[in-house]
């Protein structure tokens, strides 16, 4: 008798190929950069290395990378040294993960553990963040058994550390600060936090899953202009992790991430290992036990493809194409949260109408995101945006002007 629902015949790779792209054709036009997030665009020939290196290692096993796949353990440990370097921490240690929210994850994790070692009771502890913080935070303490303390961002958006500071009592275990936040796109005071971990003996992570493969090329740039980028790593005392996302600006193929510890005592309370099993001792370094091999391959391809010149360029892109939108939002009547040369872009919309104006850009086939504390709609800036960037403009007179009659469908939702 067949198996209801499943597949009973087999059938040629034409014919799903056919379907398949069939099913795309309410998806967003993100080839052609019409979206503001989840799709980071950095030219054609950039996807393809991705989309090579990966399909090499498609089926390896990122499990077995150091004991079945040596040539897999090297490029990991390429990509891995390669962000420490980055971040100023060449001693440390660090993992790739599935994600921004799987690296956050381990950060937390390795903070209980390591406040365990440390003597403290850590069941209900805190981590104490602005409320800015990515959710991945509290979905980690929903996990490990501990709470988020969020409390409210200062007039500029960033971390309020007259706030962080009084909500550190003998539960805290953790700070958390944003190179950038999510909603807002500014970089939390990282140096006058790591003051106030220190001064406590507490964790500071930094969620630089959106900052961190942008950050170091962009202080490139503000050196030959004579400007200063704020600290936000491992050059700052008092941080102990950094979460950062290879498949945002790093380019490279979902899904990877990395996340890094200034030592590698701390970094070895991430792991895991169990030893009372029929094959003996299992030990994985993330949540994940089998991870794909492809991830690891593309991340290594799309870094040394790209190398510092080509991160460089195509932050330099990132930057004449957010200005080129900005120039041209405020000519149609919408002006940024903040002025800076960050990848996200806010963009403050009349009050009730964030909603009409995003189902409008919608309707002309652009996909943005919202922020609700102020409104404003909201997108990731990425090099290919500056090919673009006049018919977002275009984009967005026509959804303001369009907004006086449109019904607000409630804005963007983030699954």
């Amino acid at each position: 008798m067949p198996i209801p629902q499943f597949p009973q015949h087999s059938r040629g790779w034409d014919d799903l190929s056919e379907q398949m792209s069939s099913f795309r054709e309410r998806d967003v036009d993100w080839r052609n950069s019409r979206t503001g997030l989840y799709v980071f665009h950095a030219g054609d020939d950039v996807l393809e290395v991705g989309a090579k290196a990966y399909n090499m290692y498609h089926v390896e096993n990122g499990l077995g990378l150091k004991t079945a796949f040596p040539s897999l353990n090297r490029m990991y440990g390429d990509v891995i040294a390669n962000g420490l370097a980055l971040f100023g921490a060449a001693e440390g240690g660090g993992d790739m993960s599935s994600g921004g929210t799987e690296s956050i994850f381990l950060a937390v994790k390795s903070c209980r553990d390591w406040s365990v070692a440390q003597g403290r009771d850590v069941q209900g502890a805190t981590i104490v963040a602005p409320y800015s913080a990515h959710p991945a935070f509290d979905k980690a303490a929903h996990y490990l058994g501990l709470e988020v303390v969020r409390v409210p961002v200062a007039a500029d958006h960033r971390a309020d550390l007259d706030a962080m500071t009084a909500a550190v009592t003998d539960r805290t275990i953790m700070l958390v600060g944003s190179a950038p936040c999510y909603p807002y796109g500014v970089i939390d005071p990282i140096t006058e936090l790591g003051v106030l971990a220190q001064k406590n003996d507490l964790w500071l992570h930094v969620d630089a899953c959106v900052g961190g493969y942008f950050l170091p090329f962009l202080r490139t740039i503000y050196d030959e202009q004579g400007l200063a980028l704020e600290p936000f790593d491992f050059r700052v005392d008092g941080v102990r992790s950094i979460s950062a996302d290879l498949h945002k600006y790093g380019f490279a193929p979902k899904a990877a991430s990395t996340v890094f510890y200034r030592s590698a005592d701390e970094h070895a309370h991430q792991h895991f290992a169990f030893k009372d099993w029929p094959c003996g001792e299992m030990t994985t370094p993330t949540a994940s036990g089998s991870r794909p091999g492809g991830a690891i391959a593309g991340a290594w391809a799309v870094q040394n493809y790209l190398g510092q010149e080509g991160y460089t360029e195509r932050a330099r892109q990132v930057v004449a194409a957010q200005k080129a939108i900005v120039e041209g939002a405020r000519q149609v009547g919408l002006q940024p949260l903040h002025d800076s040369a960050l990848p996200i872009l806010a963009l403050a919309t009349p009050k009730g109408q964030m909603g009409k104006i995003w189902s409008g850009l919608r309707k002309q086939g652009w996909y943005l995101g919202g922020v609700q504390e102020p409104e404003a709609l909201h997108m990731m800036v990425q090099p290919n945006h500056l090919k673009v960037a006049q018919e977002l403009v275009e984009a967005l007179g026509s959804a303001v002007a369009g907004s006086q009659t449109e019904k607000d469908p409630g804005g963007p939702r983030y699954a």
